[in-house]
């Protein structure tokens, strides 16, 4: 071999090791936890026109609480912040205690339901109000003018909300805060209720266990009914599940999936969801309070992976540090969380 086919040998052996190198580098990044700076609680995900989406609420004294950012990703690693989609000088009826947001796309629509001012009894104003956008990122404009819910039903404060979309096209809303959850379905238009057959509008799904932070998802025809128990300022924040076979229940309580690591943090609770159109990963994403933090409204967000066994049951997740890999998303779509 002469000495010019052995420099282009060589060459060709450096290039291929850097590109390797790089490749494995690229496969390596991680988005860590937390997956963005600030005091954020109570997150929402969501996969909207092509990007990742998460909409937390802004964890600070609840005089404070008076506007919601949200964050948006292709890929899990970089965010972008957009700030003050919602903000109280768009709702004249909320006026602190801003929170748990749960957004649904219909008909061109963004539709964000949140909670306000944190009511104690019937005689307050506030509850469950809707606000909308013709995009993600907003700004949110109050849609109804008044809370959709501002009483006290089967005992759930009216806080805690998601919304999801049935199989058959019904929506439906799961709330709830003082260990009661109900679930109402949602008309047409999202400004009111449609009657279950039996004339009521609220019915209790509370299952063993139940704190607050309500989430429902479906994957091969079950319901997951999760929730958040313990208290929401202490180390013994957890998450647990159900499964039913209806939005309706009954639903048998399987156990505690989310809890803290006292290695990596604590107060690791009030989650959401997030399936992956790109990779079909599922994924948590919840809000935990990191190690040595003592104020209560000190909780950051955070991403692991879900993961499910043979038979459906979800497997006790790992809180981790370092996060979850890049998962890139191809080009813009609807929702398909």
């Amino acid at each position: 071999m002469n000495i010019t086919a052995r420099i282009t040998r060589s060459a060709t052996i450096v290039i291929a090791a850097l590109v390797a190198s790089a490749n494995a580098a690229a496969q390596t990044v991680r988005s860590g936890n937390p997956v963005f700076p600030g005091w954020y609680a109570d997150p929402e995900a969501h996969v909207f026109e092509g990007q990742y989406w998460i909409y937390p609420t802004y964890s600070a004294p609840y005089d404070q609480q008076t506007l919601m950012d949200a964050f948006s990703s292709r890929d899990l690693i970089t965010w972008e912040k957009h700030a003050r989609v919602l903000d109280t000088s768009n709702v004249s009826w909320a006026h602190r205690a801003v929170w748990a947001p749960s957004i649904i796309e219909k008909d061109g629509w963004y539709y964000l339901f949140f909670g306000a001012n944190d009511i104690q009894n019937d005689q307050q104003v506030g509850g469950i109000g809707v606000a909308r956008a013709r995009r993600p990122g907003g700004p949110f404009k109050d849609y109804l003018g008044k809370p959709l819910i501002d009483k006290f039903h089967n005992g759930a404060q009216p806080i805690d909300q998601f919304v999801f979309k049935d199989r058959d096209g019904s929506y439906y809303i799961v709330y709830g805060g003082w260990r009661h959850c109900n679930i109402a379905k949602l008309n047409d238009t999202f400004t009111g209720f449609i009657p279950f057959p039996d004339g009521s509008i609220f019915k209790e799904i509370t299952p063993a266990g139940y704190v607050e932070g309500a989430f429902m998802l479906i994957k091969d025809d079950k319901y997951y009914f999760m929730w958040s128990e313990g208290g929401w300022t202490g180390p013994n924040y957890a998450v647990a599940y159900a499964i039913g076979s209806s939005p309706f229940g009954p639903f048998e309580r399987v156990g505690k999936i989310l809890q803290q690591d006292s290695s990596v943090a604590t107060g690791a609770g009030h989650h959401s969801v997030l399936h992956s159109p790109a990779s079909d990963k599922w994924y948590i994403v919840y809000h935990r309070r990191p190690l040595g933090e003592t104020d209560r409204n000190h909780r950051v967000v955070s991403i692991d992976e879900l993961r499910f066994d043979a038979r459906g049951l979800i497997l006790p997740v790992k809180i981790t540090k370092e996060g979850v890999p890049a998962d890139p998303l191809p080009g813009a779509g609807r929702d398909r969380n």
